[in-house]
């Protein structure tokens, strides 16, 4: 049997500003039901995640005000 490895979500590619993450990505609604400490921690890695992403070139569709909102809206925060 061959396991296929999944491929990492596709990023347009634009002259002008690199690589554009469609998004919103990744959704963390999947972590609503945790303790709302977990919840936090939930939340300082997700905008982590997203500084790293932007430090290593890429753009984000989705502003970043929206996607604070969006990921406490998805936390419950």
């Amino acid at each position: 049997m061959t396991i296929k490895p999944i491929a990492p979500p596709q990023s347009l590619q634009t002259p002008a500003s690199g690589s554009v993450i469609v998004g919103p990505w990744p959704s963390y609604g999947a972590f609503k039901n945790l303790p709302e400490q977990q919840r936090w921690l939930m939340y300082s890695g997700a905008k982590a995640h997203r500084e790293m992403l932007e430090q290593a070139g890429f753009v984000m569709s989705e502003a970043y005000d929206d996607f604070v909102s969006r990921v406490m809206r998805e936390l419950d925060l």
